[in-house]
């Protein structure tokens, strides 16, 4: 990174020194402890032919990194020190984040984070509250690591220094991806909903005509039967290769997409990206053009 400061350049030590030596206190401490300890007295009694293990499980604590699991720094929604009342409240709203990092000049020289509990303790969470606005006044500290960082330390770091959201920083001091506490606790137990993530009795609601907020996990003959028309009928999409509405999304864009990016179907339906990360699609906002509907095949 070009732009390395003094800060930034602090920032790539502390994350080197994070990866050297780490707690293991707490429940978290416990755990990956035991992990440990069944795994190296385990019986070596697996044949070299079994199976290759599931996606998930107490393995990927020692086995993945922080770079496999960091959202690209590309990616992350972050905002500049300057930034008014009015953009901030505007910036959680539309990304449904809860912290938000914050830098000055660039993201590689961020100063710390915003938390939505801190700026709605303070201005109100439409921020109408009296008093002037700083940014700089409601700041939390970073927490910085290195790549190579197994997430299994990361987790127990994180646990003890009661931190849920880390900066991942390259050699040269710039800000290479974020990683939160949910992105590693999912390699373990798989995907858990948070509380912006829509109740699974309402996968999908309408915000208004012609507009659904949905999770991406929305069984796609549900929604199309909510909506009265298909949306699998074109030679872009195998019906027979996908249930959901992440699916189709995935299958029309032909890659996974980006938080914000926008995939629209042949005959105008528009899918915006609401939540996602590198691997998968968690939300999405449905836009139906009104006068255009397809009926269902049979």
């Amino acid at each position: 990174m070009g732009d390395s400061t003094d800060g930034s350049s602090n920032a790539a030590l502390r994350a080197q020194l994070t990866g050297q030596n780490s707690s293991s206190n707490g429940w978290l401490g416990r755990l990956f402890g035991k992990a440990e300890t069944e795994t190296e007295e385990a019986p070596r009694t697996v044949a070299p032919s079994a199976p290759a293990p599931q996606a998930h499980g107490m393995v990927n604590l020692r086995r993945m990194r922080v770079e496999d699991v960091a959202v690209p720094k590309a990616d992350i929604v972050s905002v500049a020190h300057t930034i008014t009342k009015t953009e901030l409240v505007q910036v959680f709203r539309e990304s449904g984040l809860t912290r938000l990092p914050v830098y000055e000049n660039t993201l590689d020289t961020p100063v710390g984070f915003v938390h939505l509990k801190d700026f709605a303790l303070r201005h109100g969470f439409n921020g109408t509250g009296n008093g002037d606005f700083d940014v700089t006044r409601v700041l939390r500290p970073l927490l910085f690591v290195p790549p190579s960082m197994t997430i299994g330390v990361l987790l127990t770091k994180m646990q003890t220094e009661r931190r849920h959201m880390a900066l991942v920083i390259d050699e040269y001091g710039g800000v290479d991806g974020l990683v939160t506490i949910e992105d590693l606790i999912e390699q373990v137990i798989g995907d858990i909903e948070d509380e912006h993530d829509a109740e699974e009795a309402d996968l999908f609601v309408e915000e208004k005509p012609g507009c659904y907020l949905a999770l991406a996990k929305t069984p796609l003959e549900d929604f199309e039967a909510a909506i009265g028309r298909s949306l699998s009928h074109h030679e872009e999409v195998d019906r027979e290769e996908i249930e959901t509405l992440g699916g189709l999304v995935f299958m029309l864009s032909g890659h996974v997409p980006a938080r914000g990016e926008v995939v629209e179907s042949p005959d105008g339906v528009e899918f915006e990206v609401v939540d996602a990360d590198p691997r998968r699609i968690k939300r999405l906002r449905v836009f139906v053009p009104s006068g255009a509907a397809v009926t269902q095949n049979g």
